[in-house]
């Protein structure tokens, strides 16, 4: 054994030592009081369980029943990827610039620790930084710096951050066990933020870019990787130069570290930043409406399921993935065909109200005070009347300042007082429309408004109105299930003698002609309808509303017969389906089934239907419904002009409501129920005439443009055209009171009007 032989600098050898130990000794007792959080002065761990299974907020998904994204519900906008599915040059520029050795350190950068503790000496905590990849994983996911881990020397500023930085080297070390480098580079990955809230490399890639992460560029990674260190002050929309040059920072460090050569280095430098920017927000991407009535859904779903089951998911952060029903085709095909319907139209309301207020009586006279009406109505209103008085409150409503509006033309800017902005959106036009396959029940397209962003009005399920003449086959199928009627029969178009409810025609005439039932509701003739109701009673319209799907209340009067009574298009698709499904009510489904983030199926959902009619009553109906579309004077004749009717059978009715103020269209196919509702935000606010307001013309349209992308589309072969299916042994045979052939079409009157409520 060797000893240490006296000398001049053996006391002082011998107290490095001991000093050395010392302070070795320590620093292992105090990682131990970390770790067990000693006298609860240091704050807690993540416990085994969280270090086992670590996770990260993740967005719900809605997809479609095609397989597209429809939207996402989220607090952070995330999604996480596989390491397979990031490109190489996002890996190779985040080792470059973020951790060097990354691979080689178990969680712990030697000289990492060395920077910090150089800037904890020297009372500058912040200069020592080095974190390696594996602690920013270790803080991003267990949220080390919260004060949920806080013990009772986290609230001193230089203890707190030694502390942070302490339990980031335990867990990192933990984690380097545990877990592989791609599987910490991916949590990594997909939990950084990238500013503009978004969260991850899957959804940076697509918002910056409209990319999948690995279809990424050189220069598009380095620029990604380069927000890390501070996505707001290298925000590329927000300063361009700025993360130009930190981009090419992060390509000096690949070419640094020879993952980039230099030559490409000093061609990709000199590239701009082409951005394709796709915010990925609750306003924007397809099927904003049904997004919106989904999360409402599914927020009672998830809480059901947690206190059923003993779980705690959260609609916001669980990532479930729930597959709906809609077809992102058909979803695309109804927005584009409202849209370019409802802008036209809103060119005609325009040019119909030029100069001057479209808030007007039955005789088009303007109604006083109307916005003055709806200025007190509004919630910010009060406020303002109570904090600081009604005097002053119409001096904030009155005073102009600038502000962002909706156009058909796009998005502009204009400098607007309150209440003239009230005045400028009052002149819109609204309008619903919804698809749904009538075999299953499945909804397949919803369109609940114009505009999401600035029309966040539900008109498909959240809205009702009176929906006219499109409630007329309540009452003549009741008829005929009750044999009051037989499609064969006739009845005369005039005023019933000593009866105190006789409502005009549109045209305010009587023919007096006997008219055949098809021939009655094709031409939507009031009196035929007021006629039948007498015969069979209000309330038995109501229970057969009722029971095919119609939920709303309805009042059993006279006037019923001609939709007094106000509904969803939501409600009106659904019972209309009964007619185009043999007589079964399918309740109407949204969704399939739901996952969890993992795949697991949490819930499969399963039609679920009930006979109501029998399918020659519904066939029937059908026959019926069809003459508004074939034969002469029928109101949906123009539907020939689109080209959806040849080799088609179409079952149709419109719906003109008083004063011109609701327009609707109810169309079906053998294997698709579709129904729009057109109107102003408020009833007083319409078309004057009704040549221009009918179901007809406002809200006909739609369906015929959209019905024709349907059928341009070769791969919706499931919604070809065709008859509708007859049942077994049905025989009708009525002589020649009507075409009962699509090939032959004679054209509509003149007038195309149609019934009205009173």
């Amino acid at each position: 054994m060797i000893e240490l032989q006296p000398g001049k600098y053996r006391r002082s050898i011998i107290r490095v030592w001991l000093f050395t130990a010392l302070g070795l000794g320590l620093f292992i007792l105090y990682i131990v009081a970390v770790s067990f959080n000693f006298l609860w002065l240091f704050g807690g761990m993540p416990d085994l369980v969280t270090l086992e299974n670590p996770k990260s907020e993740l967005a719900s998904e809605l997809i479609s029943q095609d397989g597209k994204s429809l939207g996402k519900y989220f607090f952070e906008n995330r999604t996480p990827v596989e390491f397979e599915q990031v490109s190489k040059n996002v890996t190779d520029a985040l080792v470059a610039t973020e951790d060097a050795r990354f691979l080689n350190h178990s969680g712990i950068d030697p000289r990492s620790m060395l920077r910090v503790a150089k800037g904890v000496l020297l009372g500058n905590p912040s200069s020592g930084g080095g974190s390696t990849l594996t602690q920013q994983v270790a803080k991003n996911l267990f949220e080390t710096r919260s004060e949920k881990f806080e013990g009772l020397l986290g609230k001193i500023p230089f203890v707190r951050t030694v502390i942070a930085k302490t339990k980031e080297w335990i867990l990192s070390v933990t984690l380097e066990r545990k877990y592989t480098k791609r599987e910490i580079m991916m949590m990594y990955l997909n939990t950084v933020s990238f500013g503009n809230n978004t969260f991850g490399i899957k959804v940076a890639s697509k918002t910056y870019f409209d990319k999948e992460p690995s279809d990424l560029e050189v220069s598009e990674a380095a620029l990604l990787v380069g927000m890390l260190q501070n996505p707001t002050l290298y925000n590329p929309l927000r300063f361009p130069v700025n993360a130009t040059n930190r981009r090419n920072t992060v390509l000096a460090q690949m070419a640094k570290y020879d993952y980039l050569p230099e030559e490409e280095f000093e061609s990709l430098k000199e590239k701009p930043l082409a951005l394709r920017f796709t915010v990925d927000g609750h306003n924007t991407g397809p099927a904003p409406y049904f997004r919106e009535s989904m999360r409402g859904y599914m927020r009672a779903w998830v809480k059901q399921y947690n206190d059923d089951n003993g779980t705690d998911y959260d609609l916001y952060t669980s990532g479930l993935r729930i597959y709906t029903t809609i077809d992102s085709r058909l979803q695309q095909y109804q927005e584009e065909a409202l849209n370019e319907h409802m802008k036209t139209q809103q060119k005609l309301f325009d040019a119909h109200w030029k100069g001057r207020n479209p808030w007007a009586d039955e005789e088009g006279k303007e109604i006083p005070g109307f916005i003055e009406k709806a200025v007190r109505a509004l919630p910010y209103f009060k406020v303002l009347k109570a904090e600081i008085g009604e005097d002053e409150a119409w001096k904030v409503m009155q005073r102009p300042y600038k502000m962002k509006v909706f156009s058909y033309d796009g998005e502009k800017e204009v400098t607007m007082s309150p209440m003239d902005s009230i005045r400028y959106y009052k002149r819109f036009l609204h309008a619903g429309m919804m698809s749904m396959d009538p075999r299953s029940g499945e909804i397949k397209a919803w369109v609940g408004g114009v505009n999401f962003k600035y029309f966040k009005y539900d008109h498909v399920k959240q809205g009702t109105r009176q929906p006219g003449s499109t409630f007329k086959p309540f009452v003549y199928v009741a008829a005929l299930d009750k044999n009051f009627l037989t499609p064969c029969d006739k009845i005369v178009d005039a005023p019933i003698p000593e009866n105190e409810y006789n409502p005009q025609n549109s045209n305010g005439k009587y023919t007096n002609q006997s008219l055949t039932l098809r021939q009655a509701l094709g031409q939507s003739v009031n009196s035929v309808s007021a006629a039948i109701i007498q015969m069979e009673k209000p309330e038995t319209v109501v229970e057969y509303a009722h029971k095919l799907g119609i939920t709303s209340k309805l009042d059993p009067y006279p006037a019923l017969a001609l939709g007094v009574s106000s509904v969803s298009v939501f409600e009106m698709v659904n019972a209309y389906c009964a007619f185009a499904n043999g007589g079964y009510r399918s309740e109407a489904m949204t969704i399939l089934r739901i996952e969890d983030r993992n795949g697991n199926v949490l819930q499969e959902f399963h039609q679920k239907q009930n006979q109501e009619l029998q399918a020659s009553i519904a066939y029937d109906m059908l026959y019926l419904m069809r003459g508004a579309v074939e034969d002469k004077g029928g109101t949906a004749g123009r539907l020939h002009s689109y080209g959806v009717t040849s080799g088609n059978e179409i079952a149709a009715k419109t719906g003109t409501t008083n004063n011109h103020s609701d327009s609707w269209f109810m169309g079906m196919t053998q294997n698709l129920v579709s129904g729009i509702w057109v109107g102003g935000e408020d009833m007083q606010i319409h078309f004057r005439t009704i040549e221009l307001g009918q179901g007809g013309r406002a809200a006909m349209p739609a369906w015929g443009l959209y019905m024709k992308k349907v059928y341009d589309d070769q791969t919706l072969i499931q919604y070809r055209r065709g008859p509708f299916i007859k049942p077994e042994n049905f025989v009708l045979d009525c002589g020649n009171v009507a075409s009962d052939s699509t090939d032959t079409y004679i054209p509509p009157s003149t007038t195309d009007d149609e019934g009205t409520s009173f």
